[in-house]
């Protein structure tokens, strides 16, 4: 076969030009970072601009642009499957690298995707030092919250929790407030006035389909949380941050 025949002749010119892989444990070191929420040591790594070292990284195209993606694309990988072991909740992780992933695509040059990879190493090390505070909280408490993730846009009620946990609605509301210093409702809110102001920066939805998205039982009811937790209206809020960088 043709493939049997380029392969042989790659692993030829690899041995004559002495091309080898470098050592994992230089990759296992930024993963183990990340998944340990270590910013410093991250922080310093995008500063050196490590992602871009590519010797002893192996050749995945001989486009530079397409070369730096396809790395850019083993690096999601890796941080989503290093940061759901390291605890992070399965769904957010997946979304987080599709998320980045999508993003990487519309880059047109290599240090657009070297300053992304930066990005998105930070935002996954972040997620895992919240992760690593929050490793003091009982096990219902975080089911609470992984819920609330998945379900931000549904209309959420202390019983839903209270069904998805097997807890009644006094016990449980007592543990969450114990464990994280807020009612669950104050937490919801929260929750879904944080979602908003990503809508309001980075989405071309108007502030009624974002009110009725995250099932605010009304727009105006939706302008008063949103101003009382932000202290400006969602409007004001757009006009100055919207499509802001980061």
């Amino acid at each position: 076969m043709a493939i049997s025949k380029d392969w042989y002749h790659t692993e030829m010119e690899n041995n004559e030009m002495e091309i080898l892989h470098r050592s994992p444990s230089v990759e296992y070191s930024f993963y183990n970072a990340v998944r340990s929420g270590d910013m410093e040591t991250v922080t310093a790594n995008c500063k050196k601009d490590s992602f871009l070292q590519l010797e002893g990284t192996g050749v995945l195209s001989r486009n530079p642009l397409n070369n730096i993606k396809y790395h850019f694309v083993v690096t999601a990988a890796m941080l989503t499957r290093y940061c759901i072991n390291g605890g992070l909740e399965p769904e957010q992780a997946y979304r987080l690298s599709d998320f980045y992933i999508l993003k990487m695509d519309s880059c047109t040059s290599v240090r657009e995707v070297a300053d992304l990879h930066h990005i998105m190493a930070k935002d996954f090390t972040g997620k895992m030092l919240l992760q690593k505070k929050s490793s003091v909280l009982s096990k219902p408490v975080i089911e609470c919250i992984n819920y609330i993730y998945v379900h931000i846009k549904e209309r959420i009620t202390i019983q839903d929790l209270a069904d998805h946990t097997g807890l009644s609605c006094n016990y449980l509301s007592r543990i969450f407030k114990q464990n994280l210093g807020v009612s669950i409702s104050d937490y919801i809110r929260e929750q879904k006035i944080e979602k908003a102001t990503h809508l309001l920066r980075y989405s071309d939805q108007s502030i009624v389909d974002i009110a009725a998205y995250l099932s605010f039982s009304s727009q105006s009811h939706f302008i008063q949380i949103f101003e009382g937790y932000i202290g400006l209206t969602p409007k004001k809020y757009r006009d100055k941050y919207y499509k802001s960088m980061w």
